[in-house]
């Protein structure tokens, strides 16, 4: 495959902090599983990408204020406020992975099972304002 050992690596700590962040929600905010996946999702991310290129990434002009925002939700998250911790640690990654919305959006329709629910004229035109797909009224 194309990645090095590093990003392999990457990839399971990005996967691990996922699943420590969900479960850090399904236990009503446990502050030591989110604290937990946050650390796993930040240090897969560097991994993955390169210090150079994260650093880059988060520290942009235009995505400075996500950046701050997402750091001052896991400082929250450690200092043990997870709900407001969380809440604008989310505000952060919409403001600095909101561009990808789009792309996830159109990979998850291409799925067998998941694709006809999200394209479905009842969830459609929600999913689209959600994600900022713009559709031509034609």
């Amino acid at each position: 495959m194309w990645l090095t050992e590093l990003q392999k690596v990457g990839v399971g700590l990005i996967a691990a902090g996922s699943i420590f962040l969900i479960l850090g929600v399904l236990t009503f905010f446990d502050s030591a599983l989110l604290a937990f996946g946050n650390i796993l999702l930040v240090a897969g991310l560097i991994l993955l990408i390169g210090h150079r290129k994260a650093a880059g990434f988060f520290f942009r002009q235009q995505k400075i204020r996500g950046a701050i925002c997402f750091i001052f939700g896991i400082f929250l998250i450690l200092c043990r406020r997870p709900i407001t911790g969380f809440i604008i640690e989310f505000c952060g990654i919409m403001a600095l992975f909101g561009d990808f919305f789009s792309v996830i959006i159109s990979f998850l329709r291409s799925l067998p099972f998941i694709g006809p629910v999200l394209s479905s004229p009842f969830v459609a035109p929600t999913i689209d304002r959600l994600a900022g797909i713009r559709i031509l009224p034609v």
